[in-house]
């Protein structure tokens, strides 16, 4: 596989997707995978799986997820 880039279809990706724990059968969740040696984690819509990849590092993934934990953007969720 060539260098990942944000946008590449997630088709193209050889690599194994996860998604949350907290997926619904509605399909509203997304799948992320880690790319391989070490280039980052790629993020893609689980309802459009051929669709576009978003692409980010360790260091903006640790970011993101630490910043998700400390309730940072819980200001968003309208529940």
């Amino acid at each position: 596989m060539d260098k990942a880039y944000n946008g590449i279809p997630a088709g193209q990706l050889s690599i194994s997707w996860q998604k949350s724990g907290r997926s619904n059968p509605s399909g509203n969740c997304v799948e992320m995978a880690a790319l391989p040696d070490g280039q980052g984690i790629a993020v893609r819509n689980s309802r459009d799986p051929q669709g576009p990849a978003l692409v980010y590092t360790m260091n903006e993934m640790i970011a993101f997820i630490d910043g998700a934990k400390d309730g940072d953007f819980d200001n968003l969720i309208v529940k």
